[in-house]
């Protein structure tokens, strides 16, 4: 249990997506006070990070009573899209967020399952169904034949309602670097969408107390299968950040 008052907010812009978040978030309760932020958008809204970050802000700047360190930077995790609007909330107000914790997030933001979908569609004469068949494949391993047809189902929903940055007609490029911020990258070992050498390209951009952590077998939604081995390296971060703060602080003698 962490011994110090500490606050988080996991990040999610996947409406679909968000019970692969569960277990993790289950976890993670046992030690913090952790919270979940959703948005959502119609099929008639723009796609715009720029947006979905102002809401975020607008949010932070409203926490109520329930939050017991009103106004304190808080701890901000997310995966994939929803960590990249961490990832950019982070630049644009660095004094709101302790730390960043960036899950299935690659140093090229911009690549995501979302972009190799599309990459596929474009590749392969297939049905929509077909490409998300093998999507389901690529992103979660070897299922049964009827949790593969219902994960494709999710996929599918996802690309409809999700906030993302690619579509059939063009794919968005993202230069974004890191953040002024305490950052923790946590990747899947076997992610095939954020790759190994994409991993490691985070290192070019890490500051002092910086860290990667890999999930050993895990793939692009590794926090859902191994929601425990994930908590458990957040959690140790946390505690590192808590453990320099308090050795930093100057002794007083009388």
């Amino acid at each position: 249990m962490m011994n110090y008052p500490c606050e988080a907010l996991w990040l999610s812009v996947s409406p679909c997506l968000q019970r692969f978040d569960r277990r993790l978030l289950t976890y993670l309760a046992r030690n913090v006070t952790i919270r979940q932020w959703s948005y959502a958008q119609t099929l008639d809204e723009p796609c715009s990070l720029a947006a979905a970050v102002e809401l975020l802000h607008d949010y932070l700047q409203q926490r109520d009573s329930r939050f017991p360190m009103k106004g304190s930077p808080i701890h901000l995790l997310g995966h994939g899209i929803s960590g990249v609007v961490g990832l950019c909330y982070a630049q644009k107000y660095p004094e709101q967020v302790r730390s960043l914790t960036l899950v299935s997030v690659g140093a090229n933001p911009a690549v995501s399952w979302h972009a190799h979908y599309y990459a596929l569609r474009q590749l392969l004469l297939c049905r929509r169904e077909v490409i998300l068949g093998q999507m389901a494949r690529l992103l979660f391993g070897v299922q049964s034949t009827a949790t593969l047809a219902a994960l494709a189902k999710l996929l599918q929903q996802d690309l409809d309602q999700q906030l993302t940055l690619h579509s059939l007609a063009t794919q968005t490029a993202l230069d974004i670097g890191s953040a002024d911020v305490p950052l923790l990258i946590c990747h899947g070992e076997h992610d095939v969408i954020i790759d190994a050498s994409s991993q490691s390209q985070w290192q070019t951009w890490f500051k002092p107390g910086d860290r990667l952590w890999r999930c050993p077998e895990g793939k692009h939604f590794f926090h859902y299968d191994y929601p425990n081995r994930t908590a458990q390296a957040i959690v140790d971060y946390w505690q590192s950040l808590s453990m320099t703060a308090q050795s930093c602080r100057p002794s007083i003698t009388k």
